[in-house]
C-alpha cells in the first residue's frame, strides 16, 4: 500500500475526482510542456457529465490559461475508469495538437495511468489487507497507529498535525459562515444553525447536533470551494473532522492522541483505496462516505479504548451498512444529497464505535470481505448511479415550493 498521505490531502473542494486530481494532472502537464503556446483538454465520462457543477474546467484553465486552452466534453468512458482525461498541446513550431497524455483521476485527488494504482507516491506498507494487520496486531501487541509510524516513519506525525489543524479550521470557518452555497440550488448553509439549537437539548440530543453541526460545516466549506482534508474524499471531508471534533471538545482527548486516531482510520481508508476505490464514479457513494464512516468508525473506537479487533469491527460495520449507496450528486454539485450524507454518515459512526465496544470484537464479516463486496457492488450499479447526475436524485430533480 501507498502512504495514508493518498487518503488524507489538503486542498480546495468541492470534490478530490473533479477539482483536484485535474487541477494536479494540468500542474504536471504544463511542467513537462513548459514550452507550449496552446493546449486541448478532453474530459471523459463522470468527469465530463458532471464536471461544470464540479468546476472541472475552471480548475483546469486556472492552471493553463483561459486564452490558450480548449476544453472538450466527451461522453464516451474509457475502460480504466470513468475519471478520465486526455492533455495536448502544440507549441510555435507546430500546427497539429502533440503530445497526447491519457490519466485519470482515481478517487481523493490521486492520478494514475491507465494499469497503474498511482503515479505520485511509492509504497510503503508491507501488508495490504486489514486481515494481515489485524493478525499482525495481536501478535505484535501493537496498535494500528503503531504499525502505520512503523511503515511511515516519525515524519508522518508532523504530516498529521498539519491534517489536524486544517480540519479544525474547515470546522470553525463553516461554523462561523452563513448565506446561500454557490451554485443553482440556492442551498442555504445549515451548520451554524444546528450548533446554536444544540445548546437547547439534553446531553443525548445535544451531542447529536453539535456532530450533524461539525459535519455540516467541514461539508458547507467543501462545496463553497474551501480549504478542507480529503477524508477519503472531497465529497465525504465532513465525517471524520465531525467526529473527531466533536470528541476533542466534548471529551478533552490531547492532540497526541487524536493524531494517533487520525493515523488508524486513513490506515482503513487506505485499505478501501488499494484494495477497492474510493472513487464514486468507480463505486457509487458507498467509496466515498461509507468509507468515511467507516474511518471515523475506527478513529473513535479507539479513541474510548478499543482493542484491534473492535476498532476492526465498528470499521466493517460503518462500511456494510452504506454498502449500495448511490453517487447521484443534484446539479452535479456536490450539495445535495452529499452534505447531508456527511451528516448523518458521522453519526452513525458514533453508533458503531458505541455497538463494537458492547462486544469483544468477535464477529462474523471481516473487514476485507465487506471491502470485496463493496467493489463488486460498485461495478454492479450502472454508470447512472456513479457520479454522472443523470439517474437517482439527481434525475429530473425539481425543487419544492
Amino acid at each position: 500500500m501507498k502512504s495514508i498521505r493518498e487518503i488524507f490531502r489538503i486542498g480546495v473542494g468541492p470534490s478530490s475526482s473533479h477539482t483536484m486530481g485535474p487541477r494536479k494532472a494540468a500542474e504536471l502537464y504544463k511542467e513537462k510542456h513548459s514550452d507550449a503556446t496552446s493546449f486541448r483538454v478532453t474530459l471523459y465520462g463522470s468527469l465530463s457529465a458532471t464536471g461544470k457543477g464540479h468546476m472541472t474546467d475552471r480548475a483546469i484553465l486556472d492552471v493553463l490559461g483561459d486564452e490558450c486552452t480548449e476544453i472538450i466534453w466527451s461522453k464516451d468512458f474509457l475502460s480504466f475508469h470513468p475519471n478520465g482525461m486526455k492533455f495536448e498541446c502544440k507549441d510555435n513550431a507546430s500546427s497539429d495538437f502533440l503530445s497526447p497524455w491519457i490519466v485519470f483521476s482515481v478517487g481523493g485527488g490521486a492520478l494514475a495511468e491507465e494499469g497503474e494504482s498511482s503515479i505520485e507516491l511509492p509504497e510503503v506498507y508491507n501488508m495490504n489487507t486489514m486481515t494481515e494487520i489485524l493478525q499482525y496486531c495481536e501478535w505484535s501487541g501493537k496498535g494500528y497507529w503503531e504499525y502505520v509510524e512503523e511503515s511511515e516513519g516519525p515524519e508522518i506525525w508532523d504530516y498529521l498535525r498539519d491534517v489536524w489543524q486544517t480540519m479544525r479550521e474547515a470546522v470553525e470557518r463553516g461554523l462561523d459562515a452563513e448565506g446561500v452555497l454557490p451554485g443553482p440550488l440556492n442551498l442555504r448553509r445549515k451548520a451554524y444553525s444546528y450548533f446554536v439549537k444544540s445548546s437547547g437539548y439534553k446531553d443525548n440530543l445535544k451531542t447529536r447536533g453539535l456532530v450533524f453541526s461539525y459535519a455540516l460545516a467541514v461539508s458547507e466549506e467543501n462545496a463553497s470551494g474551501g480549504k478542507i482534508v480529503t477524508a477519503p474524499t472531497c465529497g465525504s471531508c465532513g465525517v471524520v473532522p465531525g467526529v473527531l471534533y466533536h470528541l476533542w471538545k466534548s471529551r478533552d482527548f490531547s492532540e497526541r492522541r487524536i493524531l494517533k486516531a487520525l493515523a488508524t482510520a486513513a490506515l482503513f481508508g487506505n485499505v478501501v483505496k488499494t484494495n477497492a476505490s474510493i472513487s464514486g464514479a468507480e463505486v457509487g457513494c458507498q467509496g466515498e462516505v461509507g468509507v468515511a464512516c467507516a474511518m471515523a468508525s475506527a478513529a473513535a473506537n479507539q479513541l474510548f479504548g478499543g482493542s484491534p479487533a473492535q476498532i476492526e469491527y465498528a470499521a466493517e460495520m460503518g462500511l456494510e451498512h452504506h454498502l449500495g449507496m448511490t453517487c447521484d450528486p443534484v446539479c452535479g454539485l456536490v450539495q445535495i444529497p452529499c452534505i447531508e450524507r456527511n451528516a448523518y454518515a458521522a453519526a452513525r459512526a458514533l453508533d458503531a464505535n458505541i455497538y463494537s465496544s458492547f462486544t469483544d470484537g468477535v464477529h462474523r464479516v471481516s473487514f476485507d470481505k465487506v471491502v470485496d463486496v463493496m467493489k463488486q457492488t460498485g461495478h454492479d450499479l450502472p454508470s447512472l448511479y456513479k457520479e454522472t447526475s443523470e439517474g437517482g436524485l439527481a434525475k429530473d430533480y425539481t425543487q419544492m415550493s
